[in-house]
């Protein structure tokens, strides 16, 4: 099992910046890739940027060139830093932790963030 905590989020002006942070706790070992999701009512959650154990990084286009994740994989820790931010980036994100030992995700409680425009 794997814990989540997250801090950051919040409210911004369009063009603004935030930073999310999420550390993990428990069987850390067993993490191969950390990220953040995102999820606005109605729709389903997805994927907005991920980090492998070996480096390898996955972005989703809409936020390629503004967002940048990183790792601290000594202290098991996640970052999101976002920058110029869109109204359309409007949502709650939610950090995740994948397990490739045991093929199971963890998520952290959700934080939201909001751009106004």
């Amino acid at each position: 099992q794997v814990q989540l905590v997250e801090s950051g989020g919040g409210l911004v002006q369009a063009g603004g910046s935030l930073r999310l942070s999420c550390a993990a706790s428990g069987n850390t070992f067993s993490i191969s890739a950390m990220g953040w999701y995102r999820q606005t009512p109605g729709d389903q959650r997805e994927a907005v940027a991920t980090a492998n154990n070996d480096g390898t990084t996955y972005y989703a286009n809409s936020v390629k060139g503004r967002f940048t994740v990183s790792r601290d994989n000594a202290k098991n820790i996640v970052n999101l830093q976002m920058n110029s931010l869109k109204p359309e980036d409007t949502a709650v994100y939610y950090c995740n932790a994948y397990s490739g030992v045991y093929s199971s995700h963890s998520w952290g409680q959700g934080t939201q963030v909001t751009v106004s425009s």
